[in-house]
Order: structure tokens, then sequence, then C-alpha cells
């Protein structure tokens, strides 16, 4: 009987009660949808403009994170002698091409876990077992809690992956000024990490003849003086050197020229096709507030750095294989060194960009420890998916800066190359040099006008000032000009550079896009490449992930049904 009491009465669809409000079955079905509806209109909206927010401002660029302040820091300079007894990674020869792979490390606490290591890649000897380097490298800013040194030892393979020949690791739990230091020291090489490879031959070669399967590298290190304040990084100070990458598949394919080989006297004579990708490292640090992160300015680009996802890693490992491919090492590559902050660095410089001839535009990026890559731009060449700095870093997360460059002469070297009387070569011919003579070998001729031209990482333009005395300090006597990328008078510039290329018609383009020209379909194409007849920029992309394949399609004959590209390192 309660509970017939206590329970409410029975509602129906459509029951109306003492205080005539709508019937509460339509209060449920048409009020709560229409509450709904808004809902969903206001949270889509707001999407909206949070999207269109995201695409004006995205995330990515400047990045104003101060460096870990530490205590004290010191300088030291670490020298890779030489190697013995290491394996045979060629049987025929009974040699191999070792180079090594050293990576710095400490306590020290990056500013984002994604800066990279201080690493030093030393220059290859060819067909030797024995090899002798003698490469010093100076790091300033080692912490008084010491460091780890790893080496690896490579050898050297063009056509395919390098063979590891073993590792040496090396740990010092604390340094000062009274450190000993180590002293062309000998250390046995590891071959648990070694390639199987090249053990296999250093087996066969066991068989055949008394050679010991042991190696051993010479190294040492030791501190010379304390780096001046503030600390909390390491950055290389020395050696400054330069490597000068050659490519010959790529250059045929794009008909890119090495110097010199032009037709002469009406007459063709023998063409040798080239390109050539150029580092340079410069004595550090780079200034602290040079510090840029790559732009999410498409929805995959983020994954493609951080490798999320199957189709990061795809767009990822794709890009490293083109990094490897357009600074591949061989037996045509050159080495070099100059003394640091110099005007024999500058003249080096100019070499390696062939002065003022030809009109030619660089890409360029500056990474956190001072290398400058850089090769050519040219508009009217491109790789359809490939995003140009992204290369240039290889993929790295944070750099100090990227963007353009070129070089012109001035007519006037003593005064100021802003001053209105000044003209200059690209945009005039000037007399005593190109197109009619060899370019003047005095670094006071020149001045480099450098901008932040990218859209991977859109350096802050506020910043370009700390470039500048950057690189006066690390090119003497070159007249050194900054611009931001949207300056009117820069753009004409250029446009005066790619005129006079044109009338000069010398180059030595590096084939490459506008990073704002990456999208998802170029995401899309590094991971499945269609069954079709190929693009010229096709083609070279092709050449990139399979040169071997490449080469064998351009011989006479060698054309075949082509099958998709990988986009994945061998």
């Amino acid at each position: 009987m309660s509970q017939e009491k206590l329970a409410p009465p029975p509602e129906t669809n459509g029951a109306v009660d003492d205080t005539n409000h709508a019937p509460t079955g339509i209060t449920e079905k048409e009020e709560k949808p229409q509450h709904g509806k808004v809902g969903a209109t206001k949270e889509k909206l707001s999407n909206k403009q949070q999207k269109l927010k995201d695409e004006k401002h995205p995330a990515g660029g400047y990045d104003k994170t101060p460096i870990p302040p530490a205590r004290d820091g010191y300088t030291v300079k670490f020298t890779f002698h030489r190697a013995e007894n290491l394996p045979v990674a060629d049987l025929n020869s009974r040699s191999s091409d070792p180079y090594i792979h050293a990576t710095l490390t400490s306590a020290l606490q990056k500013r984002h876990k994604e800066d990279p290591d201080l690493i030093l890649r030393t220059p290859t000897i060819h067909k030797n077992t024995d090899p002798e380097w003698n490469t010093e490298w100076i790091v300033g800013g080692v912490p008084s809690s010491g460091f780890r040194l790893k080496c690896r030892i490579y050898d050297e393979d063009p056509s395919d992956h390098d063979d590891r020949l073993g590792n040496v690791t090396i740990s010092v739990g604390r340094i000062g000024l009274d450190w000993q230091g180590i002293h062309e020291e000998q250390f046995d090489i590891k071959k648990r990490m070694g390639s199987k490879r090249a053990y296999s031959l250093r087996a066969c070669a066991v068989l055949l003849s008394s050679v010991n399967m042991s190696g051993h590298l010479y190294l040492s290190a030791e501190v010379i003086g304390e780096t001046e304040p503030p600390h909390g990084r390491m950055y290389t100070i020395g050696e400054t050197s330069w490597v000068k990458h050659f490519s010959p598949m790529i250059g045929r394919l794009t008909g890119t020229k090495a110097p010199g080989t032009d037709e002469a006297g009406g007459e063709s004579k023998t063409q040798r096709y080239d390109f050539q990708a150029n580092q340079f490292q410069l004595q550090g640090p780079v200034p602290s507030e040079l510090y840029h992160r790559f732009v999410e300015f498409k929805p995959f680009v983020k994954g493609m750095f951080s490798k999320a996802g199957v189709r990061g890693r795809i767009l990822n490992r794709a890009l490293h294989h083109q990094h490897a491919s357009v600074y591949n090492f061989s037996n045509s590559t050159e080495y070099g060194t100059v003394k640091p902050r110099s005007e024999e660095a500058s003249l080096q410089f100019l070499k390696m960009v062939h002065f003022d001839e030809g009109g030619r535009i660089f890409t360029y990026v500056l990474t956190l420890d001072g290398l400058l890559r850089f090769t050519e731009t040219g508009k009217e060449f491109g790789i359809d998916l490939l995003s140009k700095h992204t290369m240039h870093s290889d993929v790295n997360v944070y750099i100090a800066c990227s963007g353009e460059f070129f070089v012109r002469r001035l007519k006037h070297p003593k005064r100021p190359a802003e001053d209105l009387s000044q003209e200059s070569h690209p945009d005039a011919d000037l007399k005593g040099g190109p197109p009619h003579t060899d370019p003047p070998k005095d670094p006071k001729n020149y001045e480099l006008v450098i901008d932040n031209d990218s859209g991977t990482y859109r350096p802050d333009g506020s910043l370009l000032p700390l470039l500048k005395d950057f690189l006066d300090l690390n090119f003497p006597g070159l007249h050194v000009v900054t611009k931001e990328c949207t300056h009117e008078k820069l753009g004409k510039w250029k446009e005066g550079q790619r005129e006079k290329k044109k009338a000069e018609g010398k180059n030595i383009t590096m084939v490459q896009n506008s990073d704002d020209e990456i999208s998802s379909s170029d995401e899309e194409g590094l991971e499945d490449h269609i069954n079709t007849k190929k693009s010229g920029k096709e083609k070279l992309f092709h050449a990139l992930e399979n040169p071997k394949e490449a080469a064998r399609e351009m011989m006479p004959g060698g054309h075949h049904k082509e099958g998709n590209g990988e986009g994945s390192r061998a």
C-alpha cells in the first residue's frame, strides 16, 4: 500500500500538468535536440576559428627557451690519430675505406631532448686497414663532470650502406685544469657492433694469412683551458673544416655541368655533369638566441619530424635517405681545413660558391653547432617530394637559422655595401672579373647577402643581426648584409641574380623546391610511387632513392618497366 502511495502517477506522452507547461514528452524530445544542435554549431565554429588561428600562426619557428646554466666549462682537444688492423670490407682488394663517426655527450641538460648531440666525421682514408687521420676536434663548454666519447668506425660504400667496423667508447668521470688527459692511448675496437659481413671477410683473411682478428684505435684528449662563460652547452671551436660533395649522376639528370666543361670555340667537347653540395664548419659558439624549431605548416609535418606513426616514419626515413644521397661521401669528395676566423676561411668560402660567377642563389641551413650546409637553388629545377631545408638539416627538429644567400662583387670595396654609389656584379658587369675574366681573389671585393627565406623553420627576422655578427667573425673581409625575406629590395636583387644566370649560362645547381610546396599528396607519393612514366623531377627523385637502378636506366638499352620507388634507406 505504501509503495503505491509513494509512487508517482504514470506519465503518458502528451500529458499536461497544472502549470500549463508544454507536454512532458515533447519537451524531452524537442528541446534536447535543439540544445544539442546549438552546442554542435558552437563547437564547429570554435574548431574552425582555432584551425584558422593555427594556420595563421602554426606551432614552431623561433623558440626563446634559454640554455640551462652550468657552473663551469672547459675546452678539450680530441685527436683521432690512427687505427690498426681494421677488418677487410672488400675481399678483392683485401682493404677498407675507413672513417670515424664520433659522438660527444655529457651530463649537461639540453633545452629540448630533440637537440642533436655533438658529432664529428673524419675524412675517409681509402683502401687502408691501418689508416692515419690525425684529425683534431676542439670542443668548448665541456663540464667538469666529464664526458662520454663514442667512436663508431665505418667502411665507406657510396653505392650501398656503410658497414660498421667496430666501436670504441671512452667515459671520463671528471675533468679540470689538473686532468692528466689521454695521450695517444691504444683502445681495443669492440667487434660486437661491427658488420657481420666485414668480420666474415676478416675471418677469411685470417685463414689465408697470419692476420690478427683484433683492431685498435689510438686517441688523445687534453684540457687546453677554461671556456669563457656563459656555460651550459658544448660546441665546436675547431678545426674550421670544409667538405665538398659531388654527384655526377644527379648532375646528368638535371643537366648540371661541372665548371669549365662548357662548349668552347664553337666546338663541342666532352661535358662532365656534376652538382655540388657543401659543408663548412664555423667556429662556435653560435648565438644562443638563434634557435628555431620546424613549423607545423601542414598536418603531417609534425609526424615527419617526430617519426610518429607509419606515415611519419616513412617520410622521416625517406628524407634522411635523400640527405645521405645529396651529401654522399665517395672517393671524389674533397676535404680541407683553414685557419679559423681568417681571410683564408673567407677565400675558401668564396671558392666553394664560385665567387660571383653565374648569378647563383644558394639555399643554406646553419646547425646549432655552427655547421653551414648549402647547395645552389634553382627555380627551374625541382624535386616534387623534397623539402630543401628539411633535407639540408637532415630532418633536425631544431636548427640555428636557414634561408637563402648569394654573393655579389662590389664596385667600391672600401665603401659600405649599402652605399648608394655601389654597383655590383651580377647586377652590372664590372671590369676585372666575370663574365669576361677570372674573379678577383680578395674577399673585400665581395658582399654576402643572406636572408631567412625558409618555410620549414621560418627564422625570426629580428635576429638576423646576430647572424651577421657571427658570419662577420668567421669570414673576415667579406661584407655581410642580412635582409628579411619580405624585403622589397631583396626580391629585386634575387631577380637580378636570375637574369644574370640566364645571361652567363653557368650553374652548379642543386635541385630543390620551396618548403611551402610540400603537401599531403607529397606524403602519399613518398609512401607509394605509382607505376607510371616518370617526369624529369620524378626521375631525379628516383635516382636519389635508387641510384643503381637509375644508372642502369641511363645506359643504352637499359630502360625497363619502372617499379615503385622505395622511400627508405637500405
